[in-house]
């Protein structure tokens, strides 16, 4: 069994002054002038991750988020400051293709160098050499010296090496637009057959399709932190729809000196992103008494309460209500499009209920996120993250994730 387990992980970095000295002269010259760090960064802050078996998770986010820093932790490439890893299997990695390759040898002996780096025996790489060509599609080439060959041949090669280590966990980081689309489509039917195969897989990409293709689920990371997680399509379209109110924002920066439309104001750090459209104005959380509550015991009811503005008619919103842990796993999720009360047209102030007639989830920690988009789930006309805390109350011990309704009998 293969797992991937990230528990609370962190990771920082020091940065120093633009003079601090390179070497032991300019040390002894500045008097150890500028050789404190200037400040502490985090990349990574309270991550938490479990990707089992048999799953393929994708991970997504704007340059600089953490993705590739996360990777390379799970893949044993540096320690994480604060937090723990507990990793089970043999892991693969495939984050910086071509490794270890010399121009001078050729691609045969790349080969052989490059598998001993990734932990294969040369016995192994012999068993497995014909099959890395033939995928490669380099039978022609593979005695000729690597300088020869075009950067895309050298990726191939490269790729089709790190695709028959065989692991039983595999991380893939941006690594997929290699070669031409037949090439790169086989390389993903190879992934998926890992994951087949029962592979942990966790992929790092900027192509938010493949990855709403080929993950059963997603995290989002922005500066170092989880902003969402869930179903590969749900999440991918958050991302998406903040990404498009990101640009809109720049762009209005560029023309104005204020900008022209409130959706441009929104922040991700304010936890909540969409077009606005149509405002989500306030969320309450009532018990079953109608009382406005942040605490219910384990198998009580609770009622979501959404009100919404709509300044202009709008067709067929969707609502959706979310509840997560700490660790980001979504616990519960319903929304008015699965459940077919879909309204055709909003116009000014409204109100809607999700009436929940027990909530079994077990004692701890949750927050409820609530949004309202577009029929085909393109965009976001209101989300809001963490909207509202939740603690759910137990009396038992019990393991688990849900606390349905039991009973123990002796006969």
């Amino acid at each position: 069994m293969a797992d991937i387990v990230a528990e609370h992980l962190g990771k920082q970095y020091s940065v120093y002054h633009k003079q601090r000295p390179k070497t032991v002269v300019e040390v002894f010259k500045q008097r150890w002038r500028h050789m404190r760090p200037l400040e502490k960064v985090w990349t990574l802050r309270d991550v938490n991750l479990h990707v089992r078996s048999g799953q393929m998770v994708g991970l997504v986010g704007a340059n600089g988020a953490g993705k590739s820093t996360l990777l390379r932790l799970l893949g044993g490439v540096g320690r994480p400051d604060e937090g723990t890893i507990h990793t089970s299997g043999r892991i693969g990695a495939i984050y910086d293709l071509g490794a270890g390759f010399h121009p001078d040898l050729t691609g045969r002996e790349n080969l052989y160098v490059g598998g001993v780096i990734s932990g294969m025996t040369r016995d192994q790489v012999t068993a497995h050499f014909d099959a890395i060509v033939a995928f490669a599609e380099a039978e022609s080439y593979i005695d000729y010296p690597l300088r020869t060959y075009s950067t895309g041949m050298q990726m191939r090669l490269a790729f089709s090496l790190a695709a028959h280590i065989n692991p039983d966990i595999l991380l893939i980081d941006e690594v997929l637009a290699v070669g031409d689309l037949a090439f790169q489509m086989k390389c993903v039917e190879r992934i998926r057959s890992f994951k087949e195969q029962g592979c942990a897989v966790l992929l790092v990409s900027h192509d938010d399709d493949m990855v709403e293709e080929l993950c059963d689920r997603v995290i989002w990371l922005h500066k170092g932190r989880v902003v969402a997680e869930g179903e590969a399509g749900v999440v991918i379209n958050q991302y998406r729809a903040a990404m498009e109110i990101e640009n809109r924002r720049k762009r209005a920066q560029k023309v104005a000196t204020q900008p022209t439309a409130k959706g441009d104001e929104l922040r991700l750090i304010e936890k909540r992103f969409g077009s606005l459209e149509m405002d989500i104005t306030n969320v309450r959380l009532l018990n079953e008494t109608g009382v406005d509550t942040a605490k219910i015991a384990s198998g009580d009811e609770l009622t979501v309460q959404i009100d919404f503005h709509a300044p202009q008619t709008t067709t067929t919103p969707i609502f959706v209500v979310t509840i997560s842990g700490k660790d980001g796993f979504v616990y519960y999720e319903a929304n008015t499009a699965s459940n077919g009360i879909n309204k055709s047209h909003v116009h000014g102030q409204g109100t809607l209920h999700l009436g929940l007639e027990r909530l079994d989830l077990a004692g701890g920690d949750y927050f409820v996120d609530v949004g309202a988009f577009t029929p085909d789930w393109s965009h976001a006309y209101d989300y809001q993250w963490h909207v509202c805390p939740l603690k759910v109350l137990s009396e038992d011990n019990d393991r688990g994730i849900i606390r349905p309704p039991h009973r123990w009998e002796f006969s």
